[in-house]
């Protein structure tokens, strides 16, 4: 499903990845782990086209997304992938099922469709009495899993997660954990995670280990 080949990036004369190879495969669910500026965060941005390589190549399911054009890229990434950063992103305007919806509807599907899709991935995740309320009203682990909704709602292919529980407390971490494990399990979404946390990347059907921009294990 994805194939990266010697990608390499720099910032300023820093050199962050220094000729990343990585294939990740359907349905697997991958951790990359490694000590802070070992490059795994820039590479999972690039592998989701959230950032560009300055040298190699990157094939997802059997296309060069950096060959398309930047609204093709868009609609490319608002379809095929999800996202989960360590802060959560909600917009605070908006109540939980609104942001959940965002993706789709600027993806331009139906709005009824979105709004029950949407509801439906808040009751999955026992939230539905939640759907109303602003993230403030939120707690840090509810607002968690309406980011993972809204990451679900496109039913994308990949979902890429920086630091997912990174600002939860231990209880709600492993429960997000458990979550991404079950998601990978009942939908084959592929999963690829950057975290800090051993017990959460000991999970994965693979480990990466990164470090000074390369892959060591």
């Amino acid at each position: 499903m994805i194939i990266a080949k010697d990608i390499k990036k720099k910032y300023g004369n820093l050199e962050i990845l220094k000729g990343v190879n990585l294939t990740i495969s359907k349905g697997e669910f991958v951790s990359i782990v490694g000590a802070s500026g070992a490059g795994k965060s820039t590479l999972l941005h690039i592998l989701g086209t959230l950032d560009k390589t300055d040298f190699g190549t990157l094939n997802i399911s059997g296309q060069d997304p950096f060959q398309l054009s930047s609204k093709k890229l868009a609609v490319f990434r608002n379809t095929q992938f999800g996202f989960v950063f360590q802060f959560h992103n909600l917009l605070p305007e908006f109540t939980a099922l609104e942001n959940v919806c965002m993706p789709g509807l600027i993806g331009k599907r139906p709005e009824k469709e979105v709004k029950d899709e949407a509801m439906a991935l808040l009751e999955k995740f026992g939230l539905e009495k939640r759907a109303e309320h602003k993230p403030s009203e939120l707690s840090g682990g509810e607002q968690q899993r309406v980011s993972v909704a809204r990451a679900l709602i496109n039913k994308p292919a990949i979902i890429f997660a920086d630091e997912p529980t990174g600002n939860l407390d231990s209880n709600n971490a492993h429960q997000m954990h458990e979550l991404f494990l079950q998601l990978n399990k009942d939908m084959n979404i592929t999963f690829v995670v950057v975290t800090h946390n051993p017990e959460f990347a000991d999970m994965a059907h693979r480990k990466i280990e990164m470090k000074d921009g390369m892959i060591i294990s």
